[in-house]
């Protein structure tokens, strides 16, 4: 196991969780190829020791740049760590360092883990992918989907051509809106009804059904509010809460102790502040809004596309769990042919994802399965081979599991808005993994 290296001693941004958009029809889901087995016989190549040390190095730069505040990132491969580096504080008022149970809000990071719930329940036979979402929400029956504005300004709605389905749900082609962005009428709606700020999961179903849809089910890719829904499904068929249900699930069973939706009291001296640029000050300073506390009094619902906080050790047991096709420590939360579904791009052939949540870009090889995004081939320009799938959160985290090479990378950070030094971490971190990687001898 490799040494980690020395430690150093607004409303939106909330929720602008990382997104990939992208303008593409929704064909049928395609199949899932084979499992990659982690027990597969050809030995996997070698990590080159200058090659970690430079993505540890480059990775602890982001602090001594000042594109961060901490950081922390873990490569694991096989079970065994390869890096694990932790660098920087933690929070501002005294600059506590960052340590291995640090908690860090890692917002749309909770999307797959709520794509995974979700099918233990499909496993269970709890409900079918091609079932219409309105079998479980009666309540969006006669959504009707925006076409535009007429003369006097008023929306142009026209009846959709049939209901969206849980798959669709889970690729985000069912055709809502989220309301991250603005300027136009159906995200511009998601803000005035403050469907984010719903004081009960049942409030926010009923807020997003009084919206019409922005696109005709099944026919764009458009990253929306599916998850929560897909949050708000799992507790009509569990009859549990969504903190209850990944409680008994999920966190229990892969012993992820500190992820849920708000910080113990107890707990709070590890919680990282989360930091936003100050032009004022020409670095980031910590951000005190509220908002940003996860207190227990201060949830509203428990929002499965964006409301969880964790640390790299529990998340970390979550992508290894996937990288293991589905099992951990004997436990098992899905299937391995099921994880390779997840995993499994439902995008059309020459479809690109245009858009990371903080930049466009012509993501080429970029695909989408359920909850994740897949790259479906070497051609991408994220530097990952193909048949891997990642996801990341607004204040920066991000991950990936790579079934051919048999690992998994987990970062860490706090970070808002789009000020202050680059902060290219997710990118720079992929390529020099992948850099790092030698033929065995």
């Amino acid at each position: 196991m490799r040494k980690p290296l020395s430690v150093k001693a607004a409303s939106l941004a909330l929720l602008a969780v990382l997104g990939l958009a992208a303008c593409a029809s929704a064909p049928p889901a395609a199949e899932a190829p084979a499992p990659v087995s982690p027990a597969a016989e050809t030995p996997p190549p070698a990590f080159s020791a200058e090659g970690i040390a430079a993505l540890e190095a480059r990775m602890a730069a982001y602090v001594e740049d000042g594109a961060a505040k901490g950081i922390a990132t873990r490569l694991v491969r096989g079970g065994e760590v390869i890096s694990d580096v932790r660098y920087g504080i933690r929070r501002e008022a005294d600059a506590a360092p960052v340590e291995g149970d640090t908690i860090w809000r890692v917002y749309s990071m909770s999307k797959p883990v709520t794509g995974v719930a979700l099918l233990t329940l499909w496993e269970e036979g709890a409900f079918q992918l091609d079932d219409p979402v309105t079998k479980y929400f009666p309540e969006i029956e006669g959504l009707q989907v925006f076409t535009g504005l007429d003369a006097a300004g008023e929306p142009v709605l026209v009846p959709a051509a049939r209901p969206a389905t849980i798959r669709e749900l889970m690729s985000h082609t069912a055709g809502f809106g989220y309301g991250l962005r603005g300027g136009d009428y159906v995200n511009d709606m998601f803000q005035k009804k403050q469907v984010f700020q719903s004081p009960t999961m049942a409030e926010m179903v009923s807020r997003v059904a009084s919206i019409p849809l922005l696109h005709q089910p099944g026919e764009v890719w458009d990253y929306s509010i599916a998850v929560d829904l897909q949050g708000a499904l799992i507790e009509r068929l569990s009859g549990q809460t969504l903190g209850e249900f990944f409680e008994t699930r999920l966190f229990g069973p892969l012993g992820m102790k500190d992820t849920g939706f708000f910080v113990p009291e107890a707990d709070y001296d590890r919680f990282s502040d989360i930091w936003g640029w100050s032009a004022e000050q020409g670095a980031f300073a910590a951000l005190p809004m509220p908002a940003f506390q996860y207190r227990k009094g201060m949830i509203a619902f428990e929002g499965g596309g964006h409301g969880l906080v964790s640390t790299m050790d529990d998340f970390a047991r979550f992508a290894e769990m996937l990288a293991n096709g589905g099992s951990l420590d004997g436990v098992q939360i899905l299937k391995p042919e099921t994880v390779a579904m997840m995993a499994t791009d439902v995008l059309p052939e020459g479809a690109f994802l245009g858009f990371d949540g903080t930049a466009s870009s012509e993501a080429a090889g970029v695909g989408f399965g359920l909850n994740v995004a897949v790259i479906r081939d070497a051609g991408n320009d994220r530097g990952f081979p193909q048949g891997s799938y990642t996801w990341g959160g607004a204040a920066g985290t991000w991950f990936w599991v790579d079934p051919a090479n048999r690992l998994y990378f987990v970062g860490m950070v706090q970070r808002f808005g789009q000020g202050g030094p680059a902060f290219g971490a997710r990118t720079e971190s992929a390529s020099l993994v992948y850099k790092a990687l030698e033929t065995a001898e």
